[in-house]
């Protein structure tokens, strides 16, 4: 059988103020029973008193029958004091409302007398609540007993009528036993109250709470069952009403952003499903694009290790030529109509040296010697060293640099060889007037510097732009060795970064280098630190 929420929660709450409230009501019953007892033996002791002192005189002038009058007269009122008894201190009953009892020998044990005897010698003084007592009388019915002592006092031993001893303490005992049945009569009709409004109080709070709940906590619950069936069955528009801010409206919400993330990633799955083939062809092109990289640089490196052997032959020779040429050149000997054809020697040959220089650093594997250093402040000092140069002297310089940029680990003299090809090139590119900027920055989504370098000058046609980092490649005409690019692009390869390149024709080039923060340094094998990647260059 299924239970509402509803009905669980009132049935708890229900049974926990019961719990409490009946609790309660226990605690504050004995408390008034506790209160209307000691009021009762309060009360008793007021009467005994008060009979004592209204028949002390008749006591001092002998006046038996009257004294025992008044004691009848008091204990008339029924309902209320069940007897009153006099007992002397020899322990007989003189006098009693209950003419039985008159002249009855009471034992020391016995209810009246055990409060003072039950000890070695009499008590001469005892508290109230001490001197009350509680029992059954004949009929079953409680009553409270409280026992009076009636002390010798100086007026009792002096008295002319009668005479008793001075060292007397206690000349007998005034014992009166009132009914309870008033006390608890006024406990019962309290506590009936206490068990009806404890009844009406759950009741009610019954129902309130079963009305808030009903509509604070059930009708968004099953709001949010109804919704999770939708969503369940598909109906992903479905949305909950939020009604009150709260924490169940926060699960509403919650609830309507989860039917809307779901939603989406259906869409775009969707999506997914419907473009899966162009996205396949695409991915396709870009493996085969990658596999054709691979294959470049195993050719490039294959191109490296050629060129370094070739380069180490053809050096020694070389120098030789360059040697022996200088010494002729400069010999006093020498016809002057010779001296000519040996300078040409000597300056082909510086030549053939250049060539042979690009080609080892090209070829040869070199480790970056990093240390924390400045982009910006490396740029700078390659200005100073190449702005001098006669083909600087209509280009204007452009600087936006990011003062902000933090220093990085760096091979301060392989970046500044790649600056001087980068600023040369573009300084070449330009035919006249124009200009050259350059720009850093720090890319925060990449966690790289990036150094932009652009010129103004004639650009690179686009059939062109795939080939400019391979080695020898060149479109200057008897000017270069085509290696620039290449060796600079080893480098910063090396240090893990990659160089791009966009151009217009007319409009002029720029070359984008990448540098990451973090990198762990050169790499192991000469072909991959040194080699570049052409159409990773050309991206």
């Amino acid at each position: 059988m299924r239970h509402s929420l509803i009905a669980k929660i009132a049935v708890a709450i229900s049974l926990i103020l019961l719990s409490t409230m009946g609790l309660f009501a226990y605690i504050n019953i004995e408390q008034l029973d506790k209160l209307l007892f000691e009021e009762a033996v309060i009360d008793a002791d007021k009467l005994s008193e008060t009979i004592i002192r209204t028949t002390h005189y008749h006591m001092l002038e002998n006046n038996l029958k009257r004294a025992y009058q008044i004691i009848d007269e008091v204990g008339t009122q029924r309902g209320t004091i069940e007897r009153i008894r006099m007992v002397n201190k020899l322990g007989t009953v003189t006098h009693s409302t209950d003419p039985k009892e008159i002249g009855l020998l009471l034992d020391k044990k016995a209810e009246a007398c055990s409060m003072c005897h039950s000890g070695s010698s009499p008590l001469v003084h005892a508290t109230t609540m001490n001197r009350s007592r509680i029992f059954k009388n004949r009929e079953g019915k409680e009553v409270l007993g409280i026992a009076k002592a009636i002390y010798n006092e100086e007026r009792c031993f002096t008295a002319p009528c009668h005479f008793h001893p001075k060292e007397a303490k206690v000349l007998g005992v005034l014992d009166v036993i009132v009914s309870l049945e008033q006390m608890h009569l006024k406990v019962y009709s309290y506590r009936n109250e206490i068990i009806i409004l404890t009844t009406l109080q759950i009741g009610l709070i019954a129902i309130c709470l079963t009305v808030l709940i009903q509509r604070l906590v059930n009708r968004p619950v099953k709001s949010l069952v109804r919704h999770a069936h939708l969503v369940g069955s598909g109906e992903l528009d479905a949305k909950v009403a939020i009604a009150n801010r709260d924490e169940l409206g926060e699960l509403a919400e919650a609830f309507n952003n989860m039917t809307h993330n779901l939603k989406k990633a259906r869409a775009e799955l969707e999506d997914w499903g419907k473009t899966l083939e162009g996205k396949v062809e695409e991915r396709t092109d870009q493996i085969r694009k990658i596999q054709a990289q691979l294959v470049h640089s195993e050719k490039l490196a294959s191109l490296g290790e050629l060129v370094a052997g070739i380069a180490h032959e053809i050096n020694n020779p070389l120098t030789g030529i360059l040697v022996f040429a200088s010494l002729l050149s400069n010999d006093t000997k020498l016809d002057p109509a010779l001296k000519g054809d040996l300078d040409l020697i000597v300056k082909e040959t510086q030549r053939c040296a250049k060539i042979v220089k690009g080609l080892l650093d090209f070829s040869r594997e070199s480790i970056p010697q990093k240390k924390p250093s400045s982009v910006n402040a490396i740029m700078d000092e390659t200005l100073t060293l190449i702005c001098n140069q006669a083909c600087f002297h209509d280009v204007g310089v452009i600087k936006e640099y990011n003062p902000d940029l933090p220093e990085m680990p760096l091979d301060p003299n392989q970046i500044e060889q790649v600056f001087i090809n980068m600023l040369l090139n573009a300084c070449h590119a330009i035919s006249g007037l124009g200009e050259i900027r350059i720009r850093t920055g720090f890319d925060q989504e990449r966690d790289e510097i990036c150094v932009a370098i652009s010129d103004t000058g004639c650009g690179i046609p686009e059939e062109v732009l795939p080939k400019i980092f391979d080695p020898f490649f060149t479109t200057k005409e008897n000017k270069g060795t085509g290696l620039g690019l290449s060796v600079s692009y080893g480098i910063i390869e090396a240090h893990g970064g990659s160089i791009d390149v966009q151009s217009t024709i007319g409009a002029g080039t720029t070359f984008t280098i990448h540098l990451p923060l973090s990198h762990d340094g050169a790499l192991e094998s000469a072909s991959a630190s040194n080699q570049p990647s052409s159409s990773k260059g050309t991206a």
